[in-house]
């Protein structure tokens, strides 16, 4: 997975992912600048969805905040 740019518009991508995976709280979703592989196995933890699908959906929030 390509380093994700989503420093300045996670808010918004955090909404998007609670969105789909309602199951998500504040504190799965807490970003921590290089910490990408740790979010999403955390979301892949509270979610149960594979690593792929994860991974997708942060990239698709990403894009969609450009």
């Amino acid at each position: 997975m390509n380093k994700l740019e989503i420093k300045g518009d996670w808010n918004i991508i955090q909404g998007k992912l609670k969105q789909k995976w309602a199951k998500l709280t504040d504190d799965d979703l807490k970003f921590v600048e290089g910490k990408q592989e740790e979010l999403v196995g955390r979301i892949q933890k509270r979610t149960g969805e594979n690593r792929e699908v994860v991974e997708k959906a942060l990239t698709e929030s990403c894009a969609h905040c450009k």
